[in-house]
């Protein structure tokens, strides 16, 4: 059973200094991670490489305050055990965020497919299905503002079966 660690909004180093160790465990455990944009740095970019075991086992993407120099698209999708992940940042106002995040996951993957769609931006949790499609927010997984406290996702893939938790510090 594969384990996705996902993650988003770290902001590392300019509303946080670090990533929490607590996600660093959690990013090097997993088989593969995503994180859904606003590293914020190259320095922080590279970590989160470095954590999830090298770029082949990390999908990214660009967030609205990245800078131009992190190599990474502004939308990805990927496979893992059956299940279809489309992953973007969300950028934009937080009024039409779940709606703008659908649209993305169905242009990339599909109109008639169901992928699962991974956004950042808000630095809200969030796991629900809007017209077919699931849309997984981590958080923020250094707890910057807004947020008030550091979460990120880990899910569990069997046979097509994608299973969610939320960690916190």
């Amino acid at each position: 059973m594969p384990h996705v660690a996902i993650v988003s909004d770290t902001h590392v180093p300019t509303r946080e200094r670090t990533i929490p160790d607590w996600v660093v465990d959690e990013l090097e455990r997993a088989d593969h991670a995503i994180h859904a944009g606003d590293f914020d740095s190259n320095e922080a970019y590279e970590r989160v490489v470095d954590l999830a075991g090298g770029p082949a086992n990390l999908t990214a993407v660009r967030g609205n305050t990245d800078p131009a120099t992190i190599d990474v698209p502004t939308t990805a999708t990927l496979e893992v055990g059956g299940v279809t992940f489309v992953v973007t940042h969300g950028t934009g106002s937080p009024r039409g965020w779940h709606d703008r995040v659908v649209e993305t996951a169905r242009g990339e993957a599909g109109v008639d497919a169901d992928p699962v769609a991974v956004a950042g931006h808000t630095h809200e949790v969030v796991d629900t299905t809007v017209d077919g499609v699931r849309v997984l927010n981590p958080g923020s997984a250094t707890g910057a503002s807004p947020a008030d406290r550091a979460t990120m996702l880990v899910a569990t893939v069997e046979n097509g079966s994608l299973a969610v938790e939320e960690r916190t510090d």
